[in-house]
């Protein structure tokens, strides 16, 4: 039955036509007659709009209104006297402070890795223990010194948040997270180097 629909639907034989068996099949044969040269049609232009050439003095005023006294100058002027607000918001960091910002993220990240390096050595030597809970249990193995690295990637981004804010209080202390950071993991890395003899 599907295979029946199939074949009707692809050949194109039309289902509510009898087959006639002995009806010879009528061929049909149109004349083709030679084809008449198109013509060229140039497709209709719109019509330009009509100047304003009767303005009355009444009018004239209210196109007047920061144009300079010529009418058709009136269309030219913007609708606000307001600038628009642009729909990106500003950057409001400089070259200098980006620059300040990249030697305060590499003071960050080396003061922990030397903090890093002074715990590992207090504390495999025996002279000491970790103190930050989070940080004990690598404080054996190398991990530490990628744990050590978070929480400067963190100030990092606060300090580049900061940078960017729209807040003028919170854009002139833009550097307090990421030198509070590298002054954490220097006292720590000093203080971990005197403890070893």
């Amino acid at each position: 039955m599907v295979l029946t629909t199939l074949l009707l639907f692809c050949c194109g034989i039309p289902d509510d036509t009898p087959r006639n068996p002995d009806a010879h099949a009528a061929v049909e044969v149109s004349a083709v007659k030679p084809a008449e040269p198109a013509l060229e049609v140039t497709p209709l232009k719109p019509d330009a709009p009509a100047p304003k050439a009767g303005l009355s003095p009444d009018s004239k005023t209210e196109l007047d209104l920061a144009g300079g006294g010529d009418p058709g100058n009136a269309a030219a002027q913007p609708a606000l006297s307001s600038p628009v607000k642009p729909a990106v918001t500003e950057s409001y960091e400089t070259p200098r402070q980006r620059k300040i910002w990249y030697g305060l993220m590499i003071a960050g990240h080396g003061t922990a890795a030397f903090d890093a390096w002074t715990t590992r050595r207090a504390v495999s030597s025996g002279y000491g223990v970790e103190g930050d809970p989070l940080q004990r249990p690598f404080a054996n193995s190398g991990a530490i010194y990628a744990t050590t690295q978070v929480a400067p990637l963190i100030m990092d981004y606060v300090g580049r948040r900061m940078m960017r804010s729209s807040h003028p209080w919170v854009r002139k202390a833009w550097w307090v997270p990421q030198s509070a950071s590298a002054a954490v993991s220097l006292t720590a890395g000093v203080h971990n180097y005197g403890v070893v003899p």
